[in-house]
Order: C-alpha cells, then structure tokens, then sequence
C-alpha cells in the first residue's frame, strides 16, 4: 500500500510566484493534494513564518532569509538562490508605453499619471523602491494621493487591469509584471534608481518533509534559463539595498 505524503508547504514572496506556481503545478499532477502554496509581499510572508504557520520551503529576499536564519526559523546554509530582480514600470496592454529609461523622463510621466498602482510599502519590496525613488526625484507630496496601494503585486496587477482611464501606472517587480496578464513592461527603473535584490528559497527549521523540501528547492533553482526568461539575473549583480527590503 502507498504511504500517503504529507503535504509540502510553500510561503513564497510575490515576485518568485510565476515559477514557484509552475513547479507546484507540476508537483501536484505527480502527487494530488501534497503540495501548498501561499503567496503575498515579502514582510507579509516572513510574518507568517514568525508566528508559527507550518511552512517547509520559504522564498524571500536574502536579507528577510538572513533574519530568519538569525531567529533559527531557516536552517542555515540551506539557501538556494533564484536571482536578482528588479522594480518596473506597467501600462495596461493596449495603452500608451511611457519613456522611463532616464531620471527626467521619468520624472515627467509619473508627474503626469492619473494613477500609480503598487505594493504597499508597509510590507513589498516594490512598493519601498517606489517611495524612496520618489524621494529621490523629490516629488513624493505632489504624488502622493495618486499613489494607490495594493496588498501584492499580484493585487497590484489585477488592480491596474481593472482600471479604465488614460495614464495609469504600475510599479512592481519585474518578475511579476513579465509574468502578468494584460500588461506591457514600459521598462526597468533607471539604472542609478534601481535597487536589485536577490531572491532565495530557504529550508525551514521545522519542515516537517525536510528531503522533499530539499528536492523541490533544487528544482526550482535547477533552471537557470527558466529563471532568466522568467526575470531573473545572477545574484552577483546585486546592488546593496536596506535589510528591510
């Protein structure tokens, strides 16, 4: 008789679902039913891992893995690395791209948006970027009651889909807005704006299937030319950002 599988549970930050989701998939028409999955902002999915939630594969940035690592919640030297991402900018598909390869220009198209749709900045990587660039460019105030935020960027998306009117924007990751329905990359941050982290999955100290948590992390980390479609760039290209992030 087959011995049934514990379910593999999975807390992933929202800019890794696309290949996170793929695996799982694929892991659930080998075995229905053993593999959980939860997706959200990062300090979202970090807070559930501290309050005790039963998770055996956790994927965040390095510096929130490093933290938990600290509070003896990741076994250490556990880490499998995806990646580098990036923030972005997003149109609605159909809408006019705005230029945002340059301060200037994009200074401009923000100043001139109806709306700016992003990832709270409470708790998402994105929505922090988005704040301190606007800091950067010195128009936070004139902004501000534009700026419409979401629980994730995968929110984020749908609520930029949803919207009908001219010049509206969104800020996330660029994992996410590569993998989103109905919208069009107007592109990366500029290069002196941008703040790459790097993203990890770790294993959790009280994984209860710690071989299958292995196994699923060398999977999703095992293809780098699935991770560099997906949005994905090699961790020693990563620029120093706040542990926070």
């Amino acid at each position: 008789m087959e011995r049934c599988l514990e379910a593999l549970n999975i807390l992933s930050a929202g800019a890794a679902q696309a290949v996170v989701a793929r695996l799982v998939d694929s892991l659930r028409l080998e075995h229905p039913g053993t593999v959980n999955a939860c997706y959200g902002a990062v300090q979202s999915m970090k807070s559930r891992v501290l309050v005790g939630e039963p998770v055996d594969v956790i994927v965040l940035t390095d510096a929130l893995l490093d933290e938990l690592v600290l509070k003896k919640l990741v076994v250490p030297g556990s880490r499998a690395e995806l990646g580098t991402v990036g923030t972005g900018l997003a149109v609605r598909a159909g809408t006019p791209v705005p230029e945002v390869a340059n301060q200037q220009a994009l200074r401009e198209n923000l100043l001139a948006a109806k709306k700016i749709v992003c990832p709270d900045p409470a708790v998402a990587t994105a929505g922090m970027v988005l704040i301190k660039v606007l800091e950067r460019l010195e128009i936070l105030e004139q902004v501000r009651p534009r700026l419409v935020y979401c629980s994730s960027g995968h929110e984020a998306m749908a609520e930029l889909a949803r919207g009908t009117g001219p010049r509206e924007l969104g800020v996330m990751q660029m994992t996410e807005i590569i993998a989103g329905a109905g919208m069009a990359l107007a592109g990366p941050l500029p290069a002196e704006l941008q703040s790459k982290v790097i993203y990890s999955a770790g294993l959790a100290v009280h994984s209860k299937s710690p071989e299958r948590a292995r196994d699923f992390m060398r999977r999703l980390t095992g293809d780098r030319q699935a991770l560099r479609v997906a949005g994905f760039g090699e961790g020693q290209s990563a620029t120093a950002v706040p542990a926070t992030l």
